[in-house]
């Protein structure tokens, strides 16, 4: 074998290494979702309470007959958190994956180091700030039901629902999501204006990655108020939605036309 095949055969087998982590990361992770809304709605069909699958999702706290009715402890913000994690985990490593894998392949063309540690070292740190933003989200939810603006199945009143709603939708055209959905949808772009080497330079280039990735969809997970925390087929769509924004043809056209709806839709839920 030449040296050319031999460096194709070396990034294939990267490619496929890199690809089975994050189908497995990403399977973990929706495995774990829908094992804990099942399990919520098996205690609500036992409660005789239909609809109850939107509440937190844990299974460790089946023993809250009615979360929003009283207050949270520490181990509820804790299993919250770790919800909010793990779905943000499922829900943006697909979009992530073609990132990942530029880098491993940038790093095995620059000798810079093992292209597969880097690109771990890269997810490591885009997931370490989706993790922040998961604790700000388990925040965000833990004032909404002190302030009562969350119904007993987890969702926004509809006066929030109808803010969050439209707040979404016209941010979509902000200046802001603009320049964020640029990194987001030129990977190479943005390797070039943010190299590093070194794992710690592949640590801080995902995090940074992983901000302007926050900057993009934050309004989006914030939907998940509206129509419900553990509402699994908004959560499977929202995931479409973002990789269909980062990644298609046109995807930002995409983008600003389901902004245009969702403004339709908050003005719709506010005036009722």
């Amino acid at each position: 074998m030449n040296s050319v095949g031999a460096l194709e055969a070396i990034t294939k087998r990267d490619r496929l290494v890199l690809w089975t982590a994050l189908a497995a990361t990403a399977l973990l992770a929706w495995t774990y979702l829908v094992y804990h809304a099942r399990a919520m709605s098996d205690m609500a069909s036992m409660a005789g309470m239909p609809g109850m699958a939107d509440m937190p999702g844990m299974a460790e706290m089946a023993h809250m007959a009615s979360p929003a009715m009283r207050d949270w402890s520490g181990v509820d913000l804790v299993l919250l958190f770790a919800m909010w994690a793990i779905m943000m985990l499922g829900m943006m490593a697909p979009a992530a994956a073609p990132m990942i894998l530029l880098v491993a392949a940038v790093s095995r063309q620059r000798s810079s180091g093992g292209p597969i540690p880097r690109a771990l070292a890269f997810a490591a740190g885009y997931f370490l700030v989706w993790t922040g933003f998961a604790l700000v989200a388990t925040l965000a939810q833990w004032g909404l039901h002190e302030a009562a603006l969350l119904t007993p199945m987890m969702r926004a009143t509809p006066s929030v629902g109808g803010v969050l709603l439209l707040g979404a939708g016209l941010f979509q055209w902000a200046p802001l999501k603009k320049q964020c959905l640029v990194h987001c949808r030129s990977p190479l772009a943005f390797l070039i204006g943010h190299w590093r080497d070194g794992s710690m330079g592949a640590l801080a280039m995902g995090a940074r990655h992983g901000v302007y990735c926050v900057g993009c969809c934050w309004m989006l997970m914030a939907l998940l108020f509206v129509v419900g925390v553990m509402n699994l087929l908004w959560v499977a769509a929202i995931t479409a939605f973002v990789f269909v924004e980062r990644l298609a043809p046109r995807g930002d056209i995409v983008g600003r036309l389901v902004g245009v709806v969702l403004v339709m839709a908050g003005l719709v839920l506010m005036l009722r």
